[in-house]
């Protein structure tokens, strides 16, 4: 199986098991960047947008016509391909529902977090499309001390 459609199967699975899970104990979404290593976990963006957007308004900042993988009333996830490169964006009905997955995230590669989204890929994709997405980098899992970076 190749990267991104084993990285959509890790989103399904992620999305289900965040449905059934309670997100207690751990750092996670909405939480102050921490420090693992003397090292920042997220790097905040510059402009914070708390808007709540749906997969394809988030796609179409970043010029792309998402193909839905997953449509879910707790979960949406699109696939994009663009010059930047390939990249995932899923949406969550809730905050709650963004912070369980966030604490069952793959821990794999970094991702982008804002209100109710996330986007998964490379370090290389995510960072040409922090500016127009406004998302924090989340470089490391936030579970571990380790850097958690593919690509």
């Amino acid at each position: 199986m190749t990267t991104f459609p084993r990285l959509a199967a890790t989103a399904l699975l992620v999305g289900l098991v965040a449905g059934c899970t309670n997100a207690s104990g751990s750092v996670g979404a909405g939480q102050s960047a921490a420090m693992a290593g003397g090292e920042p976990i997220v790097q905040k963006p510059a402009t914070v947008d708390n808007n709540v957007y749906t997969v394809e308004q988030l796609a179409e900042k970043v010029g792309c016509k998402p193909k839905i993988q997953v449509n879910a009333k707790e979960l949406r996830t699109g696939f994009c391909k663009t010059q930047d490169g390939e990249f995932f964006v899923n949406t969550f009905a809730t905050q709650a529902g963004k912070d369980a997955w966030m604490d069952t995230a793959p821990e794999y590669n970094p991702h982008l977090v804002g209100n109710r989204w996330t986007v998964l890929s490379s370090r290389k994709v995510l960072d040409a499309l922090k500016e127009r997405l406004h998302g924090e980098l989340h470089l490391k899992d936030h579970r571990t001390k380790q850097m958690q970076t593919n690509g």
